[in-house]
């Protein structure tokens, strides 16, 4: 799948140009796995780009790239005049993310750990709460996939973590650790290499939507919120993200930490339910949520109607 991934690449560093010119444009591939227009009606077109709702593919529909492409696409067509917050979190079959102990790192399979590494390489900022970098000590890097490390950004409020973890010490990436103003010491810009910012203090919503503040005053039009429930919750909450995806893998934890928490509504009718598309990574299956739509009501099928998946 490298030809799609280098496809999906050029596309995302695309867009913000071709939402500028404000034209319909169709693309085809060039030589070295990136895209090159191509004329109307092109029999050679692959993509196509469309001012105020971005990128579509124009692959065939048994093309072994389309499961792939239709998957970034939205990712891909975010820009400054139309940015985009996604949340992710991968969860056992009975909504846990983690054990009681906080361990988390092989609940989804190796197919959805590449799926991370791509959204970061095409995302500009990469969000992380302080407990994922206390369970988890990741890089938060995309080093399985080809592409530039996205800004880090450690969300920490209460200012817990040591620094110690790697996020602080590897430079590997540029990193912004946030946590609350009244933490932060007077003339302390730093802890580590990351580069501090400080926010007011408020209520888990407002804190979040003070980071997305930050981010996109920094030109970060693309942002990955990628852990873990209590940070992604936080933002699903306060209404701040565009789509969230939830990978859940075939195990059964029994109990431990869960993945979304919501205020619960009193009747199931009040409940979310976004629009969505499925993909299967491996063993485990992604539903991919579009929050800013409802789910269709229409049934394709006959009512009792059975689908193979995987």
């Amino acid at each position: 799948m490298d030809c799609a991934w280098s496809l999906l690449r050029a596309a995302s560093v695309l867009a913000g140009e071709l939402e500028r010119s404000g034209r319909v444009e169709l693309f085809g591939e060039d030589e070295s796995g990136g895209v090159r227009p191509v004329p109307d009606k092109s029999p050679d077109a692959v993509l196509a780009w469309r001012p105020g709702t971005g990128w579509e593919s124009r692959l065939p529909a048994d093309d072994a790239r389309v499961a792939l492409v239709t998957l970034y696409l939205p990712i891909c067509s975010a820009t400054a005049a139309r940015p985009l917050t996604v949340g992710h979190l991968g969860q056992s079959l009975d909504g846990f993310i983690a054990t009681a102990s906080g361990d988390s790192q092989t609940v989804t399979g190796s197919d959805n750990i590449v799926h991370l590494h791509r959204m970061r390489a095409l995302c500009d900022a990469v969000v992380v709460g302080a407990g994922t970098v206390a369970a988890d000590d990741p890089q938060l890097t995309t080093r399985h996939v080809s592409g530039r490390n996205p800004l880090r950004v450690i969300f920490d409020p209460g200012r817990r973590l040591l620094p110690t973890f790697r996020v602080f010490t590897d430079r590997a990436a540029p990193t912004l650790y946030i946590c609350a103003r009244s933490r932060v010491s007077p003339g302390e810009s730093q802890v580590g290499d990351a580069v501090i910012a400080p926010i007011e203090g408020g209520t888990p919503g407002e804190e979040a939507a003070q980071v997305l503040g930050l981010l996109r005053a920094r030109g970060c039009a693309r942002v990955f919120v990628e852990g873990g429930g209590v940070t992604v919750s936080r933002f699903l909450e306060a209404n701040l993200l565009d789509r969230l995806q939830i990978a859940i893998a075939p195990v059964l934890i029994g109990e431990g930490r869960p993945a979304v928490r919501l205020a619960p509504p009193l009747r199931l009718r009040d409940c979310r339910r976004p629009g969505y598309r499925v993909f299967r990574m491996g063993g485990d299956v992604m539903f991919d949520c579009d929050l800013s739509r409802q789910a269709d009501a229409a049934q394709p099928d006959a009512p009792g109607t059975v689908n193979r998946v995987i």
